[in-house]
């Protein structure tokens, strides 16, 4: 099958859901003692849900260490989750074992943060993009082919095929892992930290190219980031991930223009404003305090330590993700606030 027929078959589908992640937890267990055994656990995710539909990006945001790609990598399955589903169209990813989730596999896909980590130095660009179809069985029913047709999707010249990885730049291992991702026409990808490794200019360059690829594809993303410019220009819908939950969700306009939990409200006072005009419009909000230890998270709230609006309520109830004020998105906040900030643009078509 190629790219196109592959593309035009998840075009029809626009809208659908794809994926349904519902109360997935992940716990490391913490070990001690003579025979090291378990006296504690990390609670790197705690009871996360969310959905993504066809051709969408959902953004997963928030501080490093709050459980982002945890999250992305227990989709994919890269880690198994300690409790929760993980719904393909309706499958239960979570509960499959290696043999039944092999069919599975094709489908959901990951790019990830380093692209001098992520591939192979031993390796040619034509094997690296070549290796998921091997492992598929699919490379001799037209293998070579379909790499020169996968580089040229992503940008790469057909005699880049036979070079290594060292021999490139970063922009360009990334657009090679790219197309690595897109060997077995995946419906969903899961980018982690796709381009933090990347010089500024080099970053527009492999987000415009993913944009474009999600247009022409139908694609479904899954971004993990915790750069909120660049969240700001790929995403449709965001949620906001603080110590393993998220504490709000929205569509991208709802989340830059109407925040309504603290969290947020801090995250998005950081976000540079390109307007010289409009810079001093709205107030820095400093956090004080370090993130708590996640293998022993606050009661109640777990932000409340850091929350400048926190009261003994904060303390003695964990508050439900849901729309308190009728802004038409959840926050998890005993008083929540709306908090207008600086309108947004460059929205994700």
């Amino acid at each position: 099958m190629t790219v196109e027929t592959a593309a035009a078959e998840r075009l029809e589908h626009l809208g659908e859901e794809v994926l349904r992640v519902e109360d997935l937890t992940m716990h490391f267990p913490i070990r001690g003692g003579v025979f090291r055994r378990p006296v504690g656990a990390v609670r790197a995710v705690d009871g996360v849900s969310f959905a993504i539909d066809q051709g969408e990006t959902l953004s997963l945001v928030g501080e490093s260490g709050c459980g982002k790609s945890t999250t992305g990598r227990m989709v994919v399955r890269l880690l198994e989750p300690t409790s929760g589903r993980i719904l393909y169209r309706g499958h239960d990813l979570a509960t499959m074992s290696e043999d039944e989730l092999r069919p599975w596999r094709s489908k959901t896909q990951i790019v990830f943060q380093d692209p001098y980590a992520s591939l192979s130095p031993r390796m040619t660009v034509h094997d690296i993009v070549a290796e998921p179809l091997r492992v598929q069985g699919r490379y001799r029913r037209g293998g070579a082919d379909r790499v020169s047709e996968l580089l040229d999707l992503v940008g790469l010249q057909p005699e880049h095929a036979n070079r290594y990885a060292h021999e490139f730049s970063g922009g360009q291992r990334q657009r090679i892992g790219i197309a690595r991702a897109l060997a077995l026409d995946p419906e969903l990808l899961v980018l982690d930290e796709p381009v933090s490794a990347l010089d500024v200019s080099i970053q527009a360059q492999v987000v415009n190219q993913l944009r474009e690829l999600q247009q022409r594809l139908g694609l479904a993303y899954l971004f993990i980031s915790h750069d909120l410019s660049i969240v700001r220009h790929v995403s449709h819908r965001i949620a906001v991930m603080y110590l393993g939950v998220i504490v709000e969700t929205g569509s991208r306009d709802e989340i830059f223009t109407a925040p309504t939990h603290p969290y947020t409200q801090a995250l998005l006072s950081s976000v540079p404003v390109p307007d010289p005009r409009l810079r001093g419009a709205r107030e820095r909000i400093t956090l004080k305090g370090d993130v708590p230890n996640p293998a022993n998270p606050p009661s109640g709230c777990r932000f409340r330590t850091r929350c400048w609006k926190a009261e003994a309520k904060c303390a003695e109830e964990v508050p439900a993700l849901e729309d308190r004020l009728g802004t038409g998105h959840p926050s998890a906040c005993h008083f929540p606030e709306l908090l207008p900030v600086l309108p947004t643009s460059g929205a994700a078509s």
